[in-house]
């Protein structure tokens, strides 16, 4: 038999042989190319064929995700020109209460009636702001989401938004984009990791066409819906998320959303009170993720009537908010905008972080369909600034600037809140592009990760499907079955059987011995060392079987062989797509040579020691 030792091996020589073989050998021959798409095979390249394939499905869903992201905002404009303004019009504006007085109460409450209905009749998995959808898809629904979503999402959001609902734009976009890559997965016939690649890369289209932050789209994918970091999976995403942001570009220019004036590079002492900051915002970020719970069991456990009337009921309060204060209807960039740029004064920020977070609170917690990083991002915008203008008063010579108080308090409460802390640092950089604001960001956002931890078991995304019993990982760790190699955990002292031997022999010497308890298989191999096939103990033991047979006369089935340089990982998925509890190791080059066994047994024994 030829030496492949000096080249690499393919996906065949590394599985070994195919089922028509007639060497008693076998491995099924569909199982290489899921094995490589799964990243399974070494010798296979890091990133396989079908990769490319999912990256320019990717590039389309891009497109589509910008498509959608900017039909959606024009909705949300068109909505909020005729409910607030009495006119036709797209052009994205902010609720006001010249136009309706003192009917500007109900308006919330005609479109949270809206919404309700098409949650009951339509889908109720609008409900919410879409994230905690949309990994409760990936987790447990293979990445599935149904096509309906892809319109009754961004139509019940615009409606939401668009009569003044408290939300944001990005979170019903994101999981329209969710919705579209699933949809493509489905339509190309994906695997179901490769269907969670595509949901990710169409909801980091989604939030890249929002707000020009590609980077921190990529990012939120990871840490929010991907929970891996591998090149096959980053690409695709990135991808999407790299031509939605072009188009965004294209279309709108590449100014910052929330544009800043530069400032110079913080000190010592000023860098301090912003890690404060980041303190005080992870509490708060703690305090709001309970307090949109609370209401949300408020609803469950004391409102007799059905759920889909929850939202106008909140929305009583969103409407009256509305009336004191018309600025916290709506999605809020402006007063982003404002806060960051310094002009807001204190009974501003004082209204604005009260009544927006009272009004969100209510309308998120009965349901409502709409996002959640513009009020975050609002609330902890308006609690840096107020914290950093104390600041400026108790410690005049620190260097403080309210500004940068304001852009660490908008990131480290979304951090708290979510615990992405890389989504948003960069976030909050890209969507200012001030490069002297990612030290104060590093520092307030780890300080708002670490209370959040210690305050709060789950995050403001995790919580709702916690409840249901799904664990979501806060951490990406390599699975140990890829760290590890066959040759690290099998055995290579095989008791094999000869093929010329009885059954009685082999029952007198093997089955009935102290062999027998330990071992449940036995490779069977000829006169020559040759593998010929594989035996379990029952089989042996099977009722009606003679002892005169010999053992090759038993022998109905191949066995299944691996190399001793395959990962741990491939010998698992091989023993799971086989049915099977134990593998032949046999050597490279020589397929039918057996050097050794490995069982289900040792794989949890090399996880014991990896431990």
């Amino acid at each position: 038999m030829a030496d492949h030792s000096d080249k690499p091996a393919t996906d065949s020589e590394f599985l070994h042989r195919t089922g028509s073989t007639t060497e008693g050998v076998s491995i099924a021959p569909s199982l290489g190319p899921v094995l490589q798409q799964e990243g399974l095979t070494p010798h296979a390249t890091l990133l396989g064929p079908r990769v490319y394939l999912i990256s320019a499905t990717a590039a389309a869903l891009g497109a589509a995700g910008f498509a959608a992201a900017w039909l959606l905002i024009k909705l949300i404009g068109l909505l909020t020109n005729i409910c607030f303004y009495g006119r036709w019009s797209f052009v994205f504006s902010n609720p006001t209460d010249q136009y309706l007085g003192i009917w500007i109460i109900a308006m919330p409450i005609l479109g949270a009636l809206i919404v309700g209905f098409m949650a009951r009749f339509g889908s109720a998995a609008i409900r919410g702001h879409g994230i905690p959808e949309a990994m409760e898809s990936i987790l447990l629904n293979k990445s599935t989401i149904p096509a309906r979503l892809i319109w009754l999402k961004p139509v019940s959001s615009a409606i939401s938004i668009g009569t003044g609902g408290p939300f944001g734009a990005e979170g019903p976009i994101i999981a329209t984009g969710g919705a579209l890559g699933s949809l493509f997965g489905q339509l190309l016939k994906s695997t179901p990791d490769e269907r969670k690649v595509l949901l990710a890369a169409g909801a980091a289209a989604g939030m890249s066409a929002t707000f020009g932050a590609p980077v921190a789209a990529v990012l939120l994918a990871v840490e929010l819906l991907l929970f891996e970091f591998r090149p096959r999976s980053i690409i695709p995403v990135a991808i999407a998320s790299a031509f939605a942001a072009g188009l965004r570009v294209l279309v709108f220019g590449s100014a910052p959303v929330f544009p800043m004036a530069s400032f110079a590079a913080p000190k010592l002492w000023a860098l301090l009170i912003y890690a404060c900051v980041g303190i005080i915002s992870g509490a708060v970020a703690a305090g709001v993720t309970r307090a949109v719970y609370a209401v949300e069991d408020g609803f469950a456990k004391h409102c007799r009537v059905h759920w889909m009337w929850w939202p106008a009921m909140a929305a009583v309060v969103v409407g009256v908010c509305g009336y004191f204060e018309p600025s916290v209807l709506g999605v809020g960039y402006d007063h982003i905008d404002r806060v960051l740029s310094g002009s807001m004064a204190v009974g501003g920020l004082c209204t604005i972080l009260i009544l927006k977070w009272l009004a969100w609170t209510m309308s998120l917690g009965s349901g409502t369909s709409g996002g959640t990083l513009a009020p975050l991002f609002t609330i902890g915008s308006a609690a840096g600034a107020l914290l950093g203008c104390g600041a400026v008063h108790l410690f005049p010579g620190a260097g403080v600037n309210v500004r940068v108080a304001a852009l660490v308090g908008m990131a480290a409460l979304f951090t708290g809140a979510s615990r992405a802390i890389l989504t948003s640092i960069v976030f909050a950089f890209e969507t200012t592009l001030q490069p002297h604001g990612l030290l104060p960001l590093l520092a307030g956002c780890t300080m708002a990760f670490m209370v959040s931890c210690l305050l709060m078991r789950d995050t403001i995304m995790t919580e709702k499907i916690a409840r249901r019993g799904v664990r979501v990982s806060g951490e990406f760790t390599i699975d140990f079955l890829d760290k590890l190699f066959v040759r690290d955990a099998a055995n290579f002292h095989p008791i094999c059987l000869n093929a010329d031997k009885t059954v009685g022999d082999v029952h007198r010497e093997i089955v009935e011995s102290k062999h027998g308890p330990r071992h449940h298989g036995f490779p069977v191999i000829d006169a020559d060392d040759n593998l010929l096939g594989f035996l379990t103990t029952r089989e042996l033991l099977r009722p009606g079987l003679s002892p005169t047979i010999r053992i090759k006369d038993v022998v109905d089935h191949p066995a299944v062989t691996i190399y001793p340089d395959a990962p741990l990982r491939l010998a698992d998925a091989l023993m799971d797509r086989h049915k099977i509890g134990r593998l032949v190791v046999v050597e490279k080059g020589r397929e039918r040579k057996v050097v050794g066994i490995i069982s289900r047994a040792d794989l949890l024994a090399a996880h014991r020691r990896s431990q």
